[in-house]
C-alpha cells in the first residue's frame, strides 16, 4: 500500500492533496493542467520537501514530521516528460548507466527483459539524436526501469510525442504493465491514456483530491465529473470464454453479461481490457431483434442526468439484478421521456461498438 498526503501555499496555489492507493499496478494521478498532479510527483520523489508532508511505501515511511529521505536514497526511477538521456552516450550505454549504478545484489528487473518488453535491442548503438521522438521515450523508460526501482514516476511522459509517436509506445507501456510488479505513478491530463494503462485513478482539482479508487468505479462514479465528459466511456476487464473461428468473434464475460468481440483475443481465460464509449450504448426495453448489433446486455438503470438540453447521460450496472459492472449510456431526453426510463428500472443495453484497449494477460495456470 502507498500512502501520500502533502499540503503547503505555494504562491497562490494551495495543495491539499492525500490517498492511499495500492502498492501494485499503475495510478493515474488525472485532472486537468495546474492541478498539482507533477507538485504531488515531485513531492513523492522528493524533489519538493514540504513541511506538512506524509509518505509510505509498502510499510516504509520516506517522509513523516520527523522523517524525510532525501531524494538520492529514494529507490524510485523518474520518467519526465522529455527523455533526459546522455547525447555523447549510446542508446546501450544509457540503459547501462542505470543498471551498473542500482544497489540490488539480485537485480528484480533484468537487463534483457527490459530490452525485450520495450523493442529497444536494434537501437543499441544508436546515439539518442538519431532516435525518433517514441523511441527516445523508450529508451528513458528503460534506463528508470534498470535501475531497479521499488517505485516508477512517469510525468506526462507522452505529452511531448505526436498523435503516431503516442500510438507507437502506447503498446509498449502496456505490455509493461502486464510484466512489470513495480508499482508505476503515472500522471497525465489525457483520459484516453489513463483508460488503457491505469488500475487506480486519483482524480485531482485544483489542489485537491476529488476521488480515488479503481478505474472502473470512479470513470462511472455520477457523483465526479469524468462520466459527462464528451467521449466518456467505461472500461472492464473481460476473460476469453471461447473463439468462433468462422466469424471471426471471441465471446468474453464481463461482469453481469456476455460480449462477442472482434478478432481472436487467445486462450480460454485470457483476460483483455474493453473499452465502451457511452455514445455506443443505447438502451431498449426489451432485447433487440433483426438488427445488426450483437451484443444486448440485461442493466439496471441506477440514474439519469441531462447533460445538455437534448441529451442524457444514463448510469447503469448490469446484469439482471444490477449487481455487475458500471456502463454508461448517452441517448437523446426524446428517448429516454418517450420510453418512460427511471432509476431502478430494468433494460437492455445495446452495444454498438467497443474497443481493445491493451495486450492480452495470459490465462491462469490450470489448478
Amino acid at each position: 500500500m502507498i500512502t501520500a498526503r502533502f499540503a503547503a501555499a505555494l504562491g497562490s496555489f494551495r495543495l491539499d492533496a492525500g490517498f492511499e492507493i495500492p502498492g501494485s499496478g499503475v495510478t493515474a494521478l488525472f485532472g486537468p493542467s495546474g492541478c498539482g498532479k507533477t507538485t504531488v510527483l515531485r513531492c513523492m520523489a522528493g524533489l519538493a520537501r514540504l513541511a506538512d508532508g506524509y509518505l509510505a511505501i509498502n510499510g516504509e515511511v520516506w517522509q513523516d514530521g520527523r522523517t524525510f529521505t532525501p531524494p538520492h536514497r529514494r529507490p524510485i526511477g523518474y520518467v519526465f516528460q522529455e527523455a533526459s538521456l546522455f547525447p555523447h552516450m549510446s542508446v546501450r550505454d544509457n540503459l547501462l548507466y542505470g543498471f551498473k549504478r542500482a544497489k540490488a545484489d539480485r537485480p528484480a528487473v533484468a537487463f534483457d527483459d527490459v530490452v525485450d518488453l520495450l523493442g529497444i535491442g536494434r537501437l543499441f548503438d544508436r546515439p539518442p539524436m538519431l532516435l525518433s521522438g517514441g523511441e527516445r521515450q523508450r529508451v528513458a523508460i528503460g534506463r528508470a526501469l534498470l535501475s531497479q526501482p521499488r517505485l516508477l514516476l512517469m510525468d506526462e511522459p507522452l505529452s511531448a510525442l505526436d498523435r503516431f509517436s503516442k500510438d507507437d509506445i502506447l503498446p509498449y507501456l502496456e505490455r509493461l504493465h502486464g510484466a512489470l510488479s513495480i508499482p508505476v505513478v503515472y500522471v497525465s491530463h489525457d483520459i484516453t491514456e489513463v483508460e488503457r494503462l491505469a488500475d487506480t485513478l486519483v482524480l485531482m482539482k485544483d489542489g485537491k483530491v476529488q476521488a480515488a479508487g479503481p478505474l472502473q468505479d470512479v470513470l462511472a462514479d455520477p457523483a465526479l465529473p469524468l462520466a459527462r465528459m464528451p467521449q466518456a466511456a467505461t472500461v472492464f476487464a473481460a476473460r476469453v470464454e471461447t473463439v468462433d473461428a468462422a466469424y471471426g468473434l471471441t465471446e468474453v464475460t464481463v461482469p453481469g453479461g456476455r460480449l462477442l468481440v472482434p478478432g481472436d483475443l487467445g486462450a480460454r481465460g485470457t483476460t483483455r481490457r474493453v473499452r465502451v464509449l457511452a455514445s455506443d450504448v443505447s438502451l431498449g426495453r426489451q432485447a433487440p431483434v433483426d438488427t445488426t448489433i450483437l451484443n444486448a446486455l440485461p442493466a439496471v438503470i441506477l440514474a439519469g442526468e441531462a447533460t445538455t438540453d437534448h441529451q442524457m447521460t444514463v448510469f447503469l450496472a448490469l446484469g439482471a439484478d444490477g449487481q455487475g459492472a458500471r456502463l454508461l449510456a448517452r441517448i437523446s431526453r426524446k428517448s429516454w421521456d418517450t420510453l418512460g426510463f427511471a432509476p431502478g428500472d430494468a433494460v437492455v443495453a445495446r452495444v454498438k461498438g467497443m474497443a481493445l484497449t491493451d495486450q492480452a494477460s495470459p490465462a491462469p495456470a490450470p489448478a
